[in-house]
């Protein structure tokens, strides 16, 4: 497997599991909001991914503004 490839399947591995963390958190939101619409679970959801504890300015350092 060419080093081009080795990247390429590991940014599909990435982004595969972030998307599984994000489906995950949704049904922990599901399970403390139950009565919830599926509008109402996107919207914090959002809310969470934005300002979620511990990530407030981002996932890694970076400079401000760029």
């Amino acid at each position: 497997m060419a080093p081009a490839d080795r990247l390429v399947e590991r940014l599909y591995t990435a982004v595969d599991l972030w998307a599984t963390g994000v489906a995950l958190k949704r049904e922990t939101i599901r399970r403390h909001h139950p009565g919830a619409s599926d509008d109402e679970i996107e919207i914090l959801l959002n809310r969470w991914l934005q300002e979620r504890p511990g990530a407030e300015k981002g996932d890694g350092p970076r400079r401000i503004g760029s």
